[in-house]
């Protein structure tokens, strides 16, 4: 339970006078934002905060407290989508031999590569290259960990790397959704025929 201060992240509202139920509905109307805001984004057009405001059912002095800006929200929105897919690695494992894990990680970051362009478009050149920043790490490490797994049992060519592999896939951003839909899965399973470890 939060000792009552400013969310870690720096979004959320600072001390809450009258304890933890307060904090639990501020908590809520900050989920609430996000949701609005995720659909919103894959509508045309650009992202209006009075929009996500009305969404929500919130004034837009309420949504300007979590989110001062536009870039702000949209940023929190792809940290979101790097955090549960760096996070994916690990079920991924836990449930399917390493290359199997490979490849249904490869759906999930085709899923993400749609939402994250929808994302990088309304924020600002230099929110964005903190935003690469804030991925490549956690994203090549979560690469990394699939390829290592697949290295140990064989499954998976000894020479891969994690910055292969994010080359090849950084082709999935530049697709529209329809071309996503047609080439992405013929096109995954090509990277993943090229890592497989061959006699």
């Amino acid at each position: 339970m939060s000792d009552g201060t400013a969310g870690s992240d720096g979004h959320g509202p600072g001390p809450a006078e009258g304890g933890g139920a307060q904090r639990v509905d501020a908590q809520g109307n900050r989920e609430r934002i996000l949701q609005a805001a995720r659909e919103l984004v894959r509508r045309p057009g650009e992202l209006r905060l009075s929009a996500v405001a009305q969404a929500c059912g919130i004034g837009q002095g309420t949504l300007y407290r979590y989110f001062p800006t536009r870039e702000g929200l949209l940023s929190e929105l792809y940290r979101r989508d790097v955090d549960h897919l760096v996070a994916a690695t690990t079920e991924l494992l836990g449930r399917h031999e390493p290359l199997d894990a490979l490849a249904e990680w490869f759906e999930r970051v085709a899923a993400y590569a749609r939402a994250g362009r929808d994302v990088f478009a309304g924020v600002e050149d230099a929110a964005w290259r903190d935003l690469a920043a804030h991925s490549f790490g956690p994203i090549g490490d979560a690469v990394e960990l699939l390829l290592a797994a697949g290295r140990s049992d064989g499954s998976i060519r000894a020479d891969a790397d994690a910055r292969d592999v994010i080359v090849l896939i950084s082709w999935l951003s530049r697709l529209d959704d329809a071309e996503l839909d047609a080439r992405g899965p013929r096109l995954l399973s090509i990277v993943i025929d090229g890592l497989r470890a061959h006699p």
